[in-house]
């Protein structure tokens, strides 16, 4: 009850994302009607996608992974940033985050995309802005790094592997994700910049 009062806006979609998800496990036209369809979207159909898109997961290991991350970043973020402010950085990095696969895709009618990484990227980036220094596990090393090098490695990863793109998986949602969280939080919140410097030189 205490997450409802005092993180309203994650826990509701943290809720929402979870229920809808595995109702669309059952459900496969569900999938039709919420997955990201870029040649579609560029032509001003189901626009509604953009959002609707971070509401499903392809399987269980894709909504737990995501969700974990949510859970450990996101309750955090919004009681540092606020709730409107919260909620304002989660859908923006929803929306942004998918539009550099709209224009990438705009004339391949069979791409698709799904799941809320590329918003769960833009709160992660977010709160590392917040916390350089907290300590974080990127797989598969085994011992924890700091946020600010976290950072680092998985935009250089994301990057690399969007130029690749064979792996099913739409490292350009997570790249530009967490740009919009690093940009939203610039522009929400006054002296991040030098609070962010501080801390890493702190």
């Amino acid at each position: 009850m205490d997450y409802l009062t005092q993180t309203p806006v994650a826990s509701v979609i943290f809720l929402f994302t979870i229920v809808t998800s595995i109702y669309a496990f059952n459900d496969p036209g569900l999938f039709g009607k919420f997955m990201l369809h870029p040649y579609s979207v560029s032509r001003k159909h189901k626009v509604y996608t953009l959002i609707t898109s971070g509401l499903i997961h392809a399987d269980w290991m894709h909504l737990i992974f995501n969700m974990m991350t949510f859970y450990f970043f996101a309750f955090r973020l919004e009681a540092m940033i606020g709730s409107w402010q919260f909620g304002l950085l989660y859908f923006l990095g929803l929306i942004l985050s998918d539009i550099p696969s709209v224009i990438k895709h705009k004339n391949d009618m069979w791409y698709n995309s799904l799941g809320a990484s590329g918003a769960i990227s833009a709160v992660l980036f977010s709160f590392i802005l917040f916390d350089p220094m907290s300590k974080m596990i990127i797989f598969p090393l085994p011992i924890p790094i700091w946020a600010w090098l976290f950072g680092l490695i998985y935009l250089a990863y994301c990057w690399q592997m969007a130029k690749r793109s064979g792996d099913n998986i739409n490292h350009d949602a997570h790249f530009f994700g967490a740009l919009t969280g690093m940009i939203v939080t610039v522009l929400l919140v006054p002296g991040i910049i030098p609070h962010f410097i501080s801390r890493l030189i702190g």
